[in-house]
């Protein structure tokens, strides 16, 4: 097995499993909606980023050095829709009875799949894996590229939902959610904020 793709598979298993602004969703969505109700913000993660890669790969991702002006756009509305999605998550629901006993709703599909282009790893993970990684720029290449991170991609992000589940039992009381609610929607902003600062999207 050619050196190039492990090299590749294990960034994207490094890159996929870290905490990261879709790892902490995830998670709090496992723990307040249960697996049903998250499973499209899960398939929206997924195949929102995947279509990301690809679309780097083909080109967006040099907008940046054309334009810089739009990197400076998306940083300012990463953070402010960040902050959005963590005031909704401090606020959701105080008490776990249930598979959909939670007040407020979890992010749907499309929205979650939206959310790969304000979020500041998914750029830094796309424009590296296209940037290191892609042997030939042709169309093929992206695909096969983007294929293997999304491969490696799904089962990482899911282990953070089925953490988030797991959690559910210990969280069934109004007390206890409430503060992992609030200290989840705390780490999600600092998740962000160092790249943010250093100009990494």
């Amino acid at each position: 097995m050619p050196a190039e793709f492990l090299s590749l598979v294990g960034f994207a298993f490094a890159a996929s499993i870290t905490p990261g602004p879709n790892n902490l969703m995830l998670m709090a969505s496992g723990t307040n909606y249960g697996l049903r109700r998250t499973v499209p913000h899960l398939l929206g993660v997924w195949l929102g980023f995947t279509l990301m890669l690809v679309l780097i790969g083909l080109g967006m991702g040099q907008l940046f050095d054309r334009f810089p002006m739009i990197e400076l756009w998306l940083r300012g509305l990463c953070f402010a829709y960040l902050l959005y999605l963590a005031a909704k998550l401090a606020m959701a629901g105080s008490r776990v009875r249930g598979e959909d006993a939670s007040t407020g709703r979890p992010l749907s599909f499309l929205q979650a799949a939206a959310f790969q282009w304000v979020n500041p790893k998914a750029w830094a993970m796309g424009l590296t894996a296209m940037g290191v990684y892609l042997p030939h720029e042709d169309w093929v290449s992206v695909v096969l590229v983007a294929a293997v991170f999304g491969l490696v991609n799904l089962p990482c992000i899911s282990s953070w939902m089925l953490l988030g589940m797991k959690l559910r039992a210990f969280l069934n009381q109004p007390g206890r959610l409430r503060t992992f609610n609030v200290s989840m929607a705390v780490l999600l902003i600092a998740s962000v904020v160092p790249a943010l600062l250093s100009g990494e999207l």
